[in-house]
């Protein structure tokens, strides 16, 4: 028995960037969608005060053995660059194993993030100009820094793997880096510069975008806090915790886009989608003086060493971020992981007067193979785009144009003896 799948009703389960970006590029195909957000606004977790970096130059993926050694290393000291919480968990467990097992993937997938990163940039830059997004965007280049001549050369090995994902970037002497970035304190053995790469504030996208898809007819359902959900192939259907009880939606089709509950959700679904949840934390440096914002950066530096990625927001914020931290669903955000910020700040840039600091917390949903998982479920009608790890902003443009295309596909395709298969 044959019929076709026409969806036309779609939700999006999630109001972040992935979210967000996802309901955007379904209703631009013409598609009824629904996104469902639990807290009362868009971008309010993990999308809300991030490293702020367009970070084509970041893709080098983290699935190698340095990663390993220096998680062991640093295991029980608290304001470490990269933290794991010692205490066995099975989810933990099968995570690494998985990490461990993407190894010998780590070239492949570094050059596929670079080049996902570059396409990327077209589709927000579009979309952004498009719907007159203001996000702070500052097309400065990215600094990669180095105090060493081990980190330099490893970053010379990325950059040709870099290269083959379309990404040129070039190497710089100590010299050239204080032209780039005069404010710049302290003494390097060199580093490496991306003109093509920005910054911007992923908070005011992430609302702006969403203000125009409403434009679009997204019907936008904040404060819904999704309990359960379920597909027969045919019907998805959506239970939300409201003040009268629970409340049953039905769609045609639907989208997980739910960061670190994605896996939950695929599993209700029948999929199996091992997130892990990476604690990073940030600090946003109010520049409350002319001091400040003349002795603040405007390129944006990452700190490879450190783990630490900084980004000018409008004339008188500055974002810093960074470090990793594998210890569950933990939201707190930790003074000891917050102070080695700050005294980066003092240290690198010490005309900056660091006296008003807002410290943040959030939570990456990152897969074993450091991989978005973009694309089809085992049920017919359920897509995912989810998992972007530390790139979910540089990312999101484009593997929401990717699930765009696949619910697109999909809802074009012929159902065969009741199950289309996954991709």
């Amino acid at each position: 028995m044959e019929s076709s799948i026409l969806m036309k009703t779609i939700a999006v389960i999630g109001g972040g960037i992935t979210g967000v970006t996802t309901a955007y590029a379904l209703a631009k195909r013409g598609f009824a969608v629904t996104l469902f957000e639990r807290h009362r606004y868009a971008a309010m977790e993990t999308s809300f005060a991030n490293g702020g970096q367009l970070s084509a130059s970041n893709a080098e993926v983290w699935t190698h053995w340095s990663t390993i050694l220096k998680g062991i290393k640093w295991m029980l000291k608290s304001d470490a660059p990269l933290l794991v919480n010692p205490a066995p968990t099975w989810h933990k467990l099968s995570w690494f194993a998985e990490f461990i097992a993407a190894m010998p993937h780590y070239e492949r997938n570094t050059v596929e993030t670079a080049r996902l990163a570059v396409a990327a940039r077209q589709h927000l830059f579009a979309w952004a100009q498009e719907e007159g997004i203001d996000f702070d965007l500052k097309k400065e280049g990215i600094l990669h820094i180095y105090r060493d001549k081990k980190g330099f050369d490893h970053a010379g090995r990325v950059s040709q793997m870099l290269a083959k994902g379309g990404l040129p970037r070039r190497a710089v002497t100590p010299e050239e880096m204080k032209a780039i970035e005069p404010t710049l304190a302290g003494s390097y053995y060199g580093g490496y510069f991306t003109e093509s790469d920005s910054t911007g504030d992923i908070h005011k996208f992430t609302n702006g975008l969403a203000a125009a898809a409403e434009r679009l007819g997204v019907k936008t359902l904040y404060g819904q806090d999704v309990k359960s959900v379920r597909s027969d192939g045919q019907q998805a259907v959506i239970t939300v915790a409201g003040d009268e009880g629970s409340v049953v939606h039905t769609f045609d089709g639907m989208v997980v886009c739910a960061g670190v509950a994605s896996r939950d959700f695929a599993s209700q679904l029948g999929d199996r989608v091992n997130i892990y949840p990476v604690k990073g934390y940030s600090i946003t440096v109010n520049l409350n003086d002319e001091q400040s914002q003349a002795g603040a950066p405007n390129v944006s530096l990452l700190d490879d060493e450190t783990k630490l990625v900084t980004s000018r927001l409008g004339l008188n914020r500055f974002r810093v971020a960074g470090t990793a931290e594998f210890n569950g669903v933990d939201r707190d955000i930790r003074a000891d992981r917050i102070r080695p910020l700050i005294a980066w700040v003092e240290q690198c840039f010490p005309k900056i007067n660091t006296r008003s600091v807002v410290p943040w917390a959030g939570l990456r949903p990152m897969m074993p193979n450091m991989m978005p998982r973009v694309g089809r479920g085992r049920k017919a009608n359920v897509f995912y785009n989810t998992g972007h790890g530390h790139l979910g902003w540089t990312l999101s443009a484009v593997t929401a144009d990717m699930v765009g295309n696949v619910v697109q596909e999909a809802s074009r395709s012929l159902q065969v003896g009741g199950v289309l298969q996954p991709a």
